[in-house]
């Protein structure tokens, strides 16, 4: 008698302390964000672009680290509050920032919204293609490949790892892109962009018609960007190579004197047409989660 009434011990305790088998939360939103500096966060030393109104943030708006941020102490692999900088710990505010506060913001209450942001300043989208990463590597600036080392030195990897983590968690409903900038000119531009995200529905086991694209189109023309030909050249097209892509528009986002980067204010705007568009997009199942 004394050791069954052992074994039920255990065994009770034993389903308290196993969270693993806890099913993932379909009202956990996770969203992939990956690309290059506008993505990472404009950040030049001291200046991040992280104001006091950035700082606070509602509970349900989450990200996962995928690097450590010992100056935040932010462990890879841990959810935490999305309170920038999303990145890395030296990065600075980025659109996934206002993406987030805006899905939020109109989601049900019981919806949380989660963010992975893998995104290396500088790089081509060659840099997230999973079978030629390392002949890119190879001839990359040893600044960049500095940052390529907090991911193992493979980026799309270190994304893919943490998406599955995050998938024992909730549901991957989109992935966002901001990246091209390296690329200017590159008339295979398109055709990369949809190599990576293949991948990506491939490897995480995505289905392609409920995991949709969104590029943010890079400075826009009437802010002076410098790559701002991009735009109706490569991409315009996306949604022609991808069929579940959507262009954000960078118009009247406010650039930064570099002619490259937002300002705040720029990456707030962006962020929130960001998520205008996928609450759009997410519209059936955003009633279906009331």
């Amino acid at each position: 008698m004394k050791l069954t009434w052992a074994m039920c011990l255990l065994l009770s305790l034993f389903s308290f302390t196993t969270p693993a088998f806890a099913e993932p939360d379909p009202n956990f939103y996770i969203f992939l964000c990956l690309g290059q500096s506008n993505m990472e966060g404009y950040a030049k030393g001291p200046d991040t672009g992280i104001e006091e109104q950035d700082k606070t943030v509602d509970k349900r708006f989450q990200m996962l680290a995928a690097v450590d941020f010992p100056n935040l102490n932010r462990k890879k692999g841990n959810w935490y509050p999305a309170v920038p900088p999303l990145c890395r710990g030296n990065s600075g505010l980025c659109p996934a920032d206002y993406f987030g506060r805006t899905m939020v913001a109109k989601l049900p209450e019981n919806v949380r919204v989660g963010v992975i942001n893998v995104a290396i300043g500088g790089c081509k989208i060659e840099l997230f293609d999973k079978d030629n990463y390392t002949s890119y590597t190879a001839t990359a600036p040893d600044w960049m490949r500095n940052t390529i080392k907090a991911y193992d030195g493979n980026p799309y990897q270190r994304l893919v790892d943490m998406a599955k983590l995050a998938q024992k968690d909730g549901v991957i409903k989109g992935i966002l892109l901001h990246q091209g900038e390296s690329n200017g000119g590159d008339k295979q531009w398109p055709k990369k962009v949809k190599g990576v995200y293949d991948n990506l529905v491939k490897d995480l086991n995505l289905k392609p018609e409920s995991v949709p694209l969104l590029a943010g189109e890079l400075l826009s023309a009437d802010q002076k960007g410098a790559c701002a030909g991009m735009n109706p050249t490569m991409l315009a097209t996306l949604p022609k190579t991808i069929p579940n892509c959507y262009v954000i528009s960078s118009k009247e986002c406010e650039g930064r004197p570099d002619h490259l980067h937002f300002t705040p204010a720029g990456y707030r705007e962006l962020g929130k047409r960001y998520g205008e568009k996928m609450l759009s997009l997410l519209g059936p199942q955003v009633s279906e989660s009331k």
